[in-house]
């Protein structure tokens, strides 16, 4: 980006609009100078068969394609690449979608609804550990005639429309990728509204794909991605203005400083369902195999000494895995556990006849405040004398990933921004028994309710089995919910559209970008 005064235009610049104190340049050949945005994300996978996380999904929203997409404040799927989509008959068993006529990929070939039952197909054929599938648990079979792709359902599901809608859905180029075997290397063959140049080093260069067709508006400007180890070198490149757009995750004192006097920064809050909890892994070899282990921790840990002492106050205690704001919503874990209790745990405790203290080790992924976090539950949970802890810490998300699904650690903290606007998405993919969490949990009474909710295409009558599921999640502790946060972005005055970029549903859309 470059701002100068008036009266100082480089020759050979074009003036094109002032904006706040400053004017935005365009060179002579007309084009526009990158947007630089920064985040602490980290891409799992380029191949949307291999990643199921926040930044991988984030980035997929811009270079893949689903056949439905949520738009800016709706909680309502409509049609991206598909013309149309909707359910046939009453049974919610048969979801039916048109692709688009003229559909092509950012490398020219035009897209078929081959592609589409390939890039669910392969899904379920890969079945990568870090990947969509848990998601897509209700899809049995795909089928596709001319351009129709029909979606057939082991079971009712009045959600399926929103899973699609995901990077569970996101399509791809079935000459470009492999039916049995995850893509590698730095390339991307989709259809969103940008194409990805270049993958280096931290950093991904995207331009706007001129045959892009549908939802989103066209992308204005090119955008740079740079991705940073945590949230201090963040902070430290938007006081350098080494970027002009941050977004997850600023440190907690910077987000807890915000205000509307900060020169050149406007900051946007929205949302506020990205959900922190404690998932316990309770296969047989793990110290959380007993039920009364987990509900001891449950019985100490003091969310409001977390939120103040990590977050300074920048997130909300959360007492059930459905956040506030959510339809579905309530407080189990505050109705079970309402007060932190040293005593109450150790009872628990002495009738399971567990022995003091508890060992077990805390996994976390070592970036922003969750070395912090871990630190203070640590420190609330060996203060009461009954437990003890080993913390061992991932320098990488991608390796974090792996290690909870090998079922390396006891326990280990973990953050869940939401797929869809839907307290389905936090709960079947997160306790279900295809849970993406991989804790090895499993309880056909929770399962059964699950499936009740999915049920009911009125999602308003499904609230009352979602408040039972949760207090069943309350009763068996298979995670333990933490905390919830708001989205924040901050973004250089230049620059319009970020309060777009982020509203708590995953989606990134850089395309809302542009220079004033």
């Amino acid at each position: 980006m470059r701002r100068v005064a008036i009266g100082a235009l480089a020759a050979g610049s074009v003036l094109v609009v002032a904006g706040v104190g400053a004017w935005q340049l365009l060179p002579s050949d007309g084009k526009k100078d990158a947007i630089t945005v920064g985040t602490t994300d980290e891409v799992s996978s380029l191949d949307p068969a291999g990643a199921y996380d926040a930044g991988s999904w984030a980035l997929y929203s811009n270079v893949y394609q689903s056949l439905l997409t949520l738009k800016n404040g709706s909680d309502v799927p409509v049609p991206d690449a598909a013309s149309s989509c909707k359910f046939i008959g009453l049974k919610l068993t048969t979801y039916q979608c048109e692709l688009r006529p003229g559909m092509k990929f950012s490398n020219g070939r035009e897209m078929t609804a081959e592609d589409v039952k390939f890039s669910f197909d392969r899904i379920f054929k890969i079945n990568s550990d870090q990947g969509p599938k848990p998601l897509l648990n209700t899809l049995k079979s795909v089928s596709v005639r001319d351009r129709t792709i029909t979606f057939n359902l082991s079971q009712r599901d009045a959600t399926f429309p929103f899973k699609i809608a995901t990077g569970a859905g996101a399509i791809v180029d079935k000459e470009k990728y492999p039916a049995d075997g995850l893509r590698t290397g730095t390339e991307v063959d989709g259809s969103g509204p940008y194409v990805l140049e270049s993958s280096t080093n931290g950093q991904i260069e995207l331009t706007p794909n001129g045959s892009y067709q549908g939802n989103a508006k066209p992308a204005h400007v090119p955008v740079t991605v740079k991705y940073y180890e945590d949230s201090e070198q963040l902070n430290s490149a938007w006081k350098n203005h080494d970027i002009d757009v941050a977004h997850r995750e600023l440190p907690p004192n910077v987000l807890a400083q915000l205000n509307p006097g900060i020169e050149d920064t406007r900051y946007h809050e929205s949302g506020g369902s990205e959900i922190r909890s404690m998932v316990f892994n309770v296969r047989k070899n793990s110290t959380f195999r007993e039920r009364a282990a987990r509900q001891a921790v449950a019985a100490v840990l003091d969310r409001s000494a977390i939120a103040r002492n990590v977050f300074e106050g920048t997130v909300t205690p959360l007492y059930s895995l459905i956040p506030q704001g959510v339809s579905g919503h309530s407080t189990p874990f505050y109705d079970v556990y309402p007060q932190p209790s040293a005593a109450e745990a150790k009872s628990i405790l002495r009738k399971a006849d567990i022995s003091t203290p508890v060992s077990f080790t805390l996994g976390i992924n070592k970036r922003d405040a969750n070395v912090a976090e871990a630190a203070e539950v640590k420190r609330q949970l060996e203060e009461t004398g009954l437990f003890k802890v080993k913390i061992d810490t991932i320098p990488d998300f991608t390796s974090f990933q792996k290690a909870y699904a090998a079922a390396r650690f006891d326990a280990y903290l973990i953050g869940w921004v939401a797929d869809f606007p839907d307290p389905d998405n936090f709960t079947a993919p997160l306790v279900g028994k295809d849970s993406g969490w991989r804790s090895g949990f499993n309880d056909p009474a929770l399962e059964a309710l699950i499936s009740k909710t999915q049920s009911y295409s009125d999602r308003g009558d499904s609230l009352n089995d979602f408040r039972a599921a949760q207090q069943l999640v309350a009763e068996q502790v298979p995670v333990l919910p933490l905390w919830q946060k708001k989205e924040y972005v901050i973004s250089r005055d230049a620059v319009t559209g970020a309060q777009f970029l982020a509203d708590g549903t995953g989606v990134w859309r850089l395309w809302d970008l542009n220079w004033l």
